[in-house]
């Protein structure tokens, strides 16, 4: 019998942007892919897909509704194997996985970033920690991506076995790459942006954790001694509005660009000068590292998901949270130092070659093949 593995995050775009090397694999391994996600997106190397509306709240009542969905769905397809991912599709998943891993399904969880970390706001231990505490007794692995996550994880599990790190979810260095002046000149052309502009690329969510309104502020601040600064926003979400007065009110709305979803976003990491992140939590970076890996110099706030990716100074500059003076100084330094900037990007593209998707495939197939012939029955 073909062996059957199900993959449950919020939103199908979840897979679509990180997971499709992890769905081939599995096929390849003569395994049936299922997905089970909120969207209607037309997924590669899925053999069916489950259209499930899953809330971001986790006390969104038509959640209930989901959970029930969930269990259903894992009850009638006897899941071998449960792969969850984004907070509440992993605790809906697992919740529902619970009579299903009494049987012998295997259920991992790959936490992208606890919601929980050092410096994190109480009402977030409060609230999140006991849940994943409790929910660990449910999960079989604990995959983490950066190295503060997997220290918690470790004292979640009662063995090591049960947590383990890899690096990240994997950058695809061949797409983000660096690219020549002139390739770089084109792509200005095509996307709107002028020769002599001095780019910043921020591909993210525009909501209050990646925290753009900081950048605004930078920019401001930037206005009389980077004149061609150009700020790019490459994504939607729920705080476009507030970000886009904000940068009304400080003077620079023809300094910001709100490009919103991108397709291509290699290309516009491609065009610009730095990357730049300011979120308050990440577990890793990877639109940093998608820049490092296009030879792009990042200045980013410095959280545990950066210093897991940056080395200050080296392949960048991380700056206090919420100092928006301090960003402007990193960025007004690289502006004036093509020099530096050259050399940062070669280093970046060092490090991001060890965050490459070929090297964690490897990690996860390794991780999956521990898991694949056992059967046994959890607790």
């Amino acid at each position: 019998m073909t062996k059957k593995v199900l993959f449950c995050a919020t939103v199908d775009y979840h897979f679509k942007a990180f997971h499709l090397p992890y769905f081939q694999w599995f096929q390849d391994m003569g395994w049936e892919v299922h997905v089970a996600a909120g969207g209607n997106m037309n997924l590669p190397f899925v053999d069916e897909k489950f259209s499930i509306p899953i809330r971001r709240s986790p006390f969104h009542p038509e959640n209930l509704s989901v959970y029930r969905r969930l269990k259903r769905l894992i009850q009638d397809n006897g899941y071998d194997m449960i792969h969850c991912h984004t907070p509440v599709g992993g605790v809906l998943a697992r919740l529902a996985a619970r009579q299903a891993r009494q049987k012998g399904t295997k259920v991992l969880y790959t936490a992208h970033g606890f919601h929980f970390c050092d410096g994190a706001p109480l009402k977030n231990w409060l609230l999140y920690y006991p849940i994943e505490k409790f929910l660990s007794s449910y999960t079989d692995c604990l995959i983490t991506i950066n190295e503060e996550d997997y220290e918690r994880a470790k004292q979640m599990k009662k063995t090591a076995c049960g947590a383990k790190k890899i690096h990240g979810i994997g950058v695809n260095t061949d797409r983000f790459r660096p690219v020549s002046r002139a390739e770089s000149e084109r792509l200005r052309e095509k996307h709107g942006f002028g020769a002599g502009e001095f780019i910043l690329i921020y591909p993210a969510e525009l909501n209050g954790n990646k925290n753009q309104g900081l950048l605004i502020e930078t920019a401001a601040l930037l206005k009389n001694r980077i004149p061609e600064l150009k700020l790019v926003f490459a994504g939607e979400g729920a705080m476009e509005e507030p970000y886009r007065k904000k940068a009304e009110s400080l003077g620079v709305s023809d300094m910001v660009r709100f490009y919103g979803f991108c397709r291509d976003i290699h290309e516009l990491i491609q065009l610009a000068d730095l990357s730049v992140a300011s979120s308050i939590r990440e577990g890793l970076g990877m639109n940093l590292l998608e820049g490092m890996a296009a030879e792009k110099p990042a200045v980013a706030a410095d959280n545990r998901g950066h210093r897991e990716i940056i080395e200050d100074g080296v392949n960048g500059f991380l700056v206090p949270a919420g100092d928006s003076a301090a960003f402007a100084d990193r960025i007004e330094k690289l502006y004036r130092s093509p020099g530096l900037r050259k050399a940062m990007g070669q280093e970046g593209r060092r490090t991001a070659e060890c965050f490459s998707e070929t090297r964690t495939v490897k990690e996860m197939a390794h991780i999956y093949a521990g898991y694949m012939d056992k059967k046994e029955k959890s607790v």
